[in-house]
């Protein structure tokens, strides 16, 4: 710019004008030439699109994450404390022949109440006595995603699915389930002992989210540890098509990442201890605010929004709607300055525009920025922006 402001100055001395003409014309240049539309147009849109975000429950850790959150094409999504509220109950209890009900919850219970996870947590919610009156577990061993075992009245008691009493000799038959609850065996003395139903329930928005988050053009897949028919059946109640069960900790990074070797984009939603390596591989982790620390850590987004008791899991659609939302207001920004510049420069070259009109003239296109930067205070929740616009396709 400073270049041609130089030579349109010699261009006017050449053509015989007046220096004061040729001056004139040149500041023109240079002050029409201002780049500060430019400068204002990415981040008075990242601050509009982030603060809204905050309004909306949706934490955003920086601007390279709306990038991320505007390439995904598909979403993995957790199911215990995700896609469902994470508060487990037991349903049912079936001990063996000759091994009392409340007995096999009492040790059970006590093995459990070492755990972290929610179905733990539900077995030592219905043990006969009180979590401090359970009996002492020694050599507690939890294994992520299969089980937990230790010695408890001089019994070594194995907690767990199937497979994972399997792995130590004990013969498993059929599991029994109902309404795809999910099945927690529990053996001790190398045998099995009896089956404790755990059931959880899905959250009245999951199936909303999961329908904004298909109308994004996204395709939900269910990742989770628990057995096929769990699984399956709070994939039904949210209409989810795909569907990975009964998966450790370490196989939901693999998930994603055979997704992206696949050629995907993919984006995590999860909430626990197991879900944070899944978080940080895929290309944008989204955590439930009510999660873990290591999960909120190992993110991009976190959601805060609750509906009751349990986070919101439409925000994580509104947080796609709302960045690709930030990313069209930041290309029509840019747009525009480059547009004002193209325009302008020539006409203030010719000396058709003064150099007060340039001021004036650039005045208004950083007012404009900033103003179409603003109206994404307009955005609302649940928000459908399926349609790119002109500036998405030549872009």
């Amino acid at each position: 710019m400073l270049l041609l402001a130089a030579a349109t100055l010699v261009g006017w001395l050449i053509a015989g004008q007046t220096t004061s003409a040729a001056l004139t014309a040149a500041i023109a240049v240079l002050i029409v030439a201002c780049p500060c539309a430019l400068g204002l147009a990415t981040p008075t849109a990242l601050l509009v699109g982030t603060g809204r975000g905050a309004q909306l429950g949706i934490l955003i850790r920086g601007p390279q994450v709306l990038e991320s959150t505007r390439r995904i094409d598909t979403i993995v999504l957790d199911k215990t404390g995700t896609v469902t509220t994470g508060t487990m109950t037991v349903v049912g209890v079936t001990p063996e022949p000759g091994v009392d009900a409340g007995e096999l919850l009492r040790l059970a219970g006590a093995v459990e109440h070492a755990a972290e996870h929610p179905i733990a947590r539900a077995v030592v919610a219905a043990a006969p006595v009180v979590p401090v009156l359970l009996p002492r577990v020694d050599g507690f061993r939890s294994l992520p995603g299969l089980g937990a075992k230790g010695t408890v009245d001089s019994r070594h008691v194995i907690v767990g699915q199937a497979r994972f009493l399997a792995s130590g000799g004990i013969p498993v038959p059929s599991q029994p389930t109902s309404n795809g609850a999910t099945a927690v065996l529990v053996a001790w003395g190398g045998l099995l002992r009896g089956t404790i139903l755990v059931a959880d329930t899905v959250k009245p928005t999951s199936r909303e989210a999961v329908a904004r988050l298909r109308g994004l053009g996204l395709r939900p897949v269910l990742v989770t540890g628990d057995t096929e028919a769990s699984a399956r059946s709070a994939a039904a109640a949210t209409g989810i098509e795909y569907v990975v069960a009964e998966v450790l900790p370490a196989e939901k990074v693999d998930v994603v990442r055979r997704l992206q070797a696949e050629g995907r984009v993919v984006a995590m939603v999860g909430d626990g201890v197991n879900d944070a390596a899944a978080l940080a591989a895929a290309d944008l982790g989204i955590a439930m605010g009510t999660g873990t620390d290591v999960a909120i850590e190992a993110s991009d987004l976190t959601i805060v929004r609750a509906v009751g008791a349990a986070t919101d899991l439409r925000a994580a659609a509104d947080a796609v709607a709302l960045s690709r939302a930030t990313l069209r207001t930041i290309k029509g920004n840019l747009f525009w300055a480059f547009a004002y510049n193209v325009a302008m420069i020539p006409l203030a070259a010719v000396g058709l525009v003064t150099p007060v009109l340039a001021a004036a003239a650039m005045a208004v296109s950083s007012v404009f920025v900033v103003t179409n930067s603003l109206r994404l205070f307009r955005f609302r929740a649940g928000r459908d922006v399926t349609r790119p616009s002109f500036l998405d396709q030549t872009a």
